[in-house]
This record gives C-alpha cells, structure tokens and sequence, in this order.
C-alpha cells in the first residue's frame, strides 16, 4: 500500500465511508430516481372531462360545468368571491360557446355587495320560509332595530317609515321602541 491509501483508510468513519462504498465521481446517487419528462402539473383535463351526477333534475354532467354551476350558485347567493370568478370567467370567454349564454346573462344581476349571506351568520336577522327562494324573506332581530333605531339621536322616522320597519321585524313587541315611535306592533 503506498502511503495515499493509507491515509485514506485511516479517516474511515462518521462522515468518510470506506473508499469501495463511495460514490463514484459522476454517476448518480439515485440511478433509479424519477424518469425524466415526467410533469408533475395537476392532470386538469382528466379531472374537469370527467362526468359527475347533478343533484336536482339528476343529469350527467362534465365536472368542469358543475364547477361552474356551483360557482354560479354561490354567486347568486351573495358569495362576492364567487360572483367575482364568474365576471372574471365571463371576461375570459367574452362570446366564446364555451359558457352558456344563460349562465353569462345570469351573472350581470349579481350584486356582488349583497349582504343576504352575513345576516344569518351574525345573527342580525332570520330567513322565513328557507325552502322556497321565491318567498325567502329576510326579517331583522329587534336588538338590532333597536341600536339603528338609538343611533338616530333627534331624527325620527315617519310613520310609513315606521310600518315598514315594524313588518321586518322578527318580534316587534318585543323590542323596546323609542317614546316618539307612533306605530305599534300588531298580536
């Protein structure tokens, strides 16, 4: 042995593995590592081209209208981020046949600044008939008729303004009305 080798088999141990065992200079560590030309993007195709069930009329759709249908939905409910990717979406197709007209149409009459959705969650007022969305009616909470109606200070409402606010009360008698409040609560 000359003297480079055994210095070499001296340093044999944490960190310095013998020479037979090292890697060799240019071949890989992991010669059956990932093959190349493989993508790693999600396979969106194979995903959206598939066909799920809709619920409701139950009819077989492409996930990616589905999709769409439910951002519509969400949208038309008062979610803002939702109204906000179908305006995108819309502006991306502009008179592209990719998009049902209906659906396209649909979106200009979304407020994107509704507050239908905060009501219930904050519990400023109560949905009645939750079941049927052409008579849904919102109705406020008389703790809060009762602050707006304290921060008028010296204002005070007409009293058509006041049967108005009456019927969208959930319980108007049992809010505490102010001394100038003419209309009163109907049993």
């Amino acid at each position: 042995m000359s003297k480079d080798e055994d210095a070499e088999q001296e340093f044999v141990g944490y960190g310095n593995p013998p020479l037979a065992s090292r890697f060799r200079k240019g071949q890989s560590g992991n010669p059956k590592g990932r093959p190349r030309g493989r993508s790693r993007r999600m396979p969106y195709d194979a995903i959206l081209g598939q066909e799920v069930i809709v619920r409701g009329r139950e009819r077989p759709v492409t996930a990616e209208e589905a999709f769409i249908l439910k951002l519509i939905k969400d949208g038309l409910d008062g979610d803002t981020s939702a109204a906000r990717a179908i305006d995108t979406l819309r502006g991306l197709c502009g008179t592209d046949d990719s998009v049902p007209k209906s659906i396209l149409t649909t979106v200009v009459f979304v407020s994107p600044g509704t507050v239908n959705r905060a009501v219930e969650p904050l519990r400023i007022g109560t949905t009645l008939d939750r079941h049927r969305e052409t008579t849904a009616r919102l109705v406020l909470e008389p703790w809060i008729v009762e602050a707006a109606l304290a921060r008028f200070g010296e204002k005070r409402l007409l009293p058509e303004e006041q049967e108005i606010v009456l019927k969208a009360t959930r319980t108007p008698r049992k809010a505490r009305w102010p001394d100038w409040w003419v209309a009163k609560p109907r049993d």
